[in-house]
């Protein structure tokens, strides 16, 4: 009776923290992971194991409320990842007027800080959520964009973007982040995966539509009540989601914040280098395929904004379809391949030089990256050897390579003021690329060996 509670509690708390925007599907890959890795007990847990929890199978699996939550999450990833994934439109923006003193790679470091507190405030706002303060961290995270955005909007020098739109909007957007992943999983059981992928769907959207929005109402009415606008479109939203957006359970167990067995186990900091490259290329091109359509004249300044939007629609395909696919060949061969084609896309990158070829790469290259932020953590999973750390290590794992998201444009940017310009940034993308897949690859070899049809 203890071994089948064990196994009910694992299956229920690793499925919760599975199911993000970073991850999609990964209920088989749970599946596996139970009936092939024994469970290890920690000093204290075997009276709290006694106490009754509730199985998966006696959730609503849906219902209106478990619906209300997925269209509450759905604005939630909307406003917090795509406004992330939209940053390319301000960065063409300000590098042509409202910043125009400044370089590329300046920047550049507000959108990359954006994302690294989106990334890593995880940390901090999953204990608190698991202490009962979900519906408090979405109120505070929706005040906190909706300001950091207005503020942005009276912005007229580095700092105050800096302060307003990467530090205020960045931790804005970290605290909706677990609320989002953490509360659907908890109204659904045999649909958890689809329901979280619909809420995910938001983020692709969001990078779609705020560059539109932006490049519409920017000629008409400035910048300054264009980014206003944009807060306005956050505002009614995340008053929705903070409507109808309820805690079913509070956790009876807190993940600890570190695991130090992680550091010595080979498979899981390899593959957190692997990431860490990841992230550091795949919002390259996402800055900068406006302006590279602009300077090597593929497309006019009002065509060119709306590549971010191809790219993102890419994405959002990207971030479904592989992890479909991860399934049933595993999450490890579904990474490498993707991982090799998106360094293929970035080092063809400086030879596109007609409209279509431009869009065909922003199609694919927007596909092939959205496996970066969907397939990391069900392979965290799978190299994890008990799945009540995998909350922790994926912590540990994103902290990590979260430094990634906050150097790699940056970088790209200084690259962009050299002679070789876009040939340089696009062969630096390429590169992290690449070496994420070899990284990658040594990960599944030290798993599963060198036999192509293994799963892994």
């Amino acid at each position: 009776m203890l071994d089948q509670i064990q196994r009910s509690l694992s299956r229920q708390s690793a499925v919760q923290v599975l199911d993000s925007d970073v991850c999609m599907p990964t209920n088989n890959v749970v599946g596996a992971l139970e009936s092939a890795i024994p469970l290890k007990k920690h000093p204290g847990e075997e009276s709290r194991l006694d106490e009754k929890q509730p199985s998966p199978s006696q959730g609503p699996d849906g219902g209106i409320m478990g619906w209300l939550q997925v269209s509450g999450g759905f604005f939630m990833f909307f406003n917090s990842w795509g406004l992330t994934n939209a940053f390319g439109t301000f960065e063409t923006y300000y590098t042509a007027s409202g910043l125009s003193n400044k370089n590329a790679s300046d920047i550049a470091w507000i959108g990359s800080l954006q994302g690294f507190l989106l990334v890593v405030i995880g940390v901090i706002t999953g204990p608190i959520f698991d202490r009962g303060y979900g519906k408090t961290l979405v109120a505070v995270g929706s005040l906190l964009l909706v300001f950091g955005m207005m503020m942005t909007s009276l912005g007229t020098q580095y700092w105050q973007v800096m302060l307003s739109q990467a530090v205020v909007s960045g931790l804005g957007e970290g605290c909706l982040f677990i609320p989002a992943v953490a509360i659907i999983p908890q109204y659904f059981t045999s649909k958890r995966a689809f329901a979280t992928g619909v809420a995910a769907s938001g983020s692709a959207l969001g990078g779609v539509l705020f560059p539109i929005v932006f490049h519409q109402l920017q000629p008409r009415l400035g910048f300054g009540w264009t980014t206003r606008v944009m807060a306005f479109i956050i505002l009614g939203t995340q008053a929705y989601a903070w409507t109808v957006m309820r805690v079913r359970s509070v956790p009876k167990f807190r993940r600890a914040l570190y695991d130090p067995t992680a550091i010595v186990d080979f498979k899981f900091m390899v593959f957190t280098a692997a990431i860490f490259f990841a992230f550091a290329s795949v919002f390259i091109p996402f800055y900068y395929v406006q302006s590279f359509a602009v300077d090597k004249n593929i497309f006019g300044e009002y065509v060119a904004f709306y590549m971010l939007s191809v790219m993102c629609a890419g994405s959002c395909f990207g971030r479904i379809f592989p992890n479909f696919i991860a399934d049933k060949v595993g999450p490890l061969n579904m990474m490498i391949p993707c991982t090799l084609l998106t360094a293929v896309m970035a080092f063809v990158w400086p030879a596109v030089s007609s409209p279509g070829g431009c869009i065909v790469f922003a199609i694919f290259y927007g596909f092939f990256s959205g496996a970066f932020v969907s397939l990391p953590p069900p392979i965290i999973a799978t190299l994890c050897p008990d799945l009540r750390m995998v909350g922790t290590r994926m912590g540990m794992s994103f902290s990590i390579s979260g430094i990634g998201v906050l150097i790699g444009t940056p970088i790209a940017g200084a690259l962009l003021s050299t002679p070789a310009n876009y040939t340089a940034t696009a062969m630096f993308c390429g590169a992290c690329s690449a070496v994420a897949s070899v990284l990658t690859i040594a990960v599944r070899v030290a798993k599963v060996g060198w036999k192509i049809g293994v799963k892994a």
